[in-house]
C-alpha cells in the first residue's frame, strides 16, 4: 500500500505545485525561491515536447509515447506488487509512475508540461524541471543501480 501512496503523493504534490505556478502572474518569473540562498530559481515554463522540448512539433507522438511508457511501467509495477520484498524495485517504479502520470496529465489536459524550477549550479542553470521529472529520474536511477549491483554480484 505504501507504494500506491507514494505514486499518489508524487502525482498530487506535483500537480498542486503546477497549478499554483500557473495561477501566478507570468511577469514575476523567473525569480529566486525564498529560503534557498539562490540555489533554486522558480520559472513558469510550458514544454510542449518531450524533455528539453524534443519533438514539440509532433504533438500526437508527444502524448502517445509517454502514455505507452507509463502504461508499460505500470504493468511491471502491477505484476511485481503482490510479490514480497522487491522494496527498491517497487520504490523506483512508483517514483517513475507518479512523476510520469503528472507530466502525462499535463500533456493530455493542458497540451504542455509545466516546468517550474532550475538548480542554479553550473550547467544545470539552463535546465528547467518539475517534481515529476525529478521523480522519474530518481526512479530510473534506483532501477539502474539495482541492475548494476546484480551484474557486479553475478561476476
Amino acid at each position: 500500500m505504501i507504494f500506491v501512496l507514494l505514486i499518489a503523493a508524487v502525482l498530487l504534490i506535483d500537480l498542486g505545485i503546477k497549478d499554483t505556478i500557473e495561477k501566478e502572474d507570468p511577469s514575476i518569473f523567473p525569480k529566486t525561491a525564498e529560503g534557498t540562498k539562490g540555489l533554486l530559481m522558480l520559472h513558469r515554463n510550458h514544454n510542449q515536447g518531450l524533455p528539453f522540448g524534443a519533438l514539440k512539433e509532433k504533438t500526437e507522438l508527444v502524448k502517445q509515447l509517454p502514455l505507452a511508457v507509463v502504461s508499460a511501467v505500470g504493468g511491471i509495477f502491477v505484476w511485481l506488487y503482490p510479490n514480497k520484498g522487491y522494496i527498491p524495485e517497487k520504490t523506483g517504479l512508483a517514483l517513475i509512475i507518479g512523476g510520469g502520470l503528472s507530466n502525462l496529465y499535463d500533456r493530455m489536459k493542458r497540451g504542455y508540461v509545466v516546468d517550474y524550477f532550475s538548480i542554479q549550479w553550473k550547467g544545470l542553470k539552463k535546465v528547467v524541471l518539475n517534481l515529476g521529472d525529478i521523480c522519474v529520474f530518481m526512479g530510473a536511477a534506483i532501477l539502474l543501480a539495482i541492475e548494476l549491483l546484480k551484474a557486479v554480484r553475478d561476476k
